[in-house]
């Protein structure tokens, strides 16, 4: 099944990729260069191409990992108005200060930047031990407060109503393919009970 919260994903990264030039891709969650994180996602290698015609780096908080800049996302050490497109995903949970991490993203943005966001809202707790803790959750209306100094705003639930719950569950973790399914039969699909949400944002 083709998946809303997937195709968003796709449009978004194909419109950062083709309209901006300098994309800043904070804590390395497209995972699309083995040499600059901690894990290959290959579902994201189709982006190989897209990143080769742009100046995309990424930026962590730890060197253990290789990235282009070291540095904290809650004080950015880069200048006002320096960048055309940031890529956020599942960092905001990771950070002490996640609202000043967004003012900190909004301010090295160049007007008329793009900044895609995710964060977890029902989610289970995924700390990794001595890289980041994990301290918070997300409503709809956080994200929406949040995000609030943005001119333009897009929310995109991740996973329906029943496989939010059933992913919480370690033996259904990330297969959640049948509840998918139960979520667009009982017109689930797009509930706020969801397991994250995908923003899109421009300055």
């Amino acid at each position: 099944m083709i998946k809303p919260w997937d195709t968003f994903f796709k449009e978004k990264m194909i419109k950062i990729f083709s309209d901006k030039k300098t994309i800043l891709d904070i804590g390395g969650g497209l995972r699309t260069v083995n040499s600059k994180g901690n894990r290959l996602d290959e579902k994201n290698a189709w982006l190989e191409e897209y990143i080769k015609k742009v100046d995309y780096k990424v930026l962590d908080k730890v060197a253990n990992y290789h990235p282009d800049i070291v540095g904290d996302v809650q004080k950015l050490n880069l200048p006002d108005n320096s960048v055309d497109a940031i890529i956020c995903i599942a960092v905001l949970e990771h950070v002490e200060e996640p609202q000043q991490a967004v003012r900190e993203m909004f301010r090295v943005l160049r007007p008329g930047g793009y900044c895609y966001i995710y964060v977890p809202f029902l989610f289970y707790f995924h700390p990794m031990k001595d890289y980041y803790n994990d301290f918070y959750r997300f409503t709809y209306d956080g994200v929406k407060y949040m995000t609030n100094q943005f001119k333009e705003v897009e929310i995109q639930n991740v996973r329906g109503a029943f496989a939010t719950v059933v992913n919480l569950l370690p033996i259904f973790s990330k297969r959640t393919g049948f509840f998918d399914w139960l979520d667009i039969f009982f017109g689930k699909i797009s509930s706020r009970q969801t397991s994250g949400y995908s923003i899109f944002c421009v300055k």
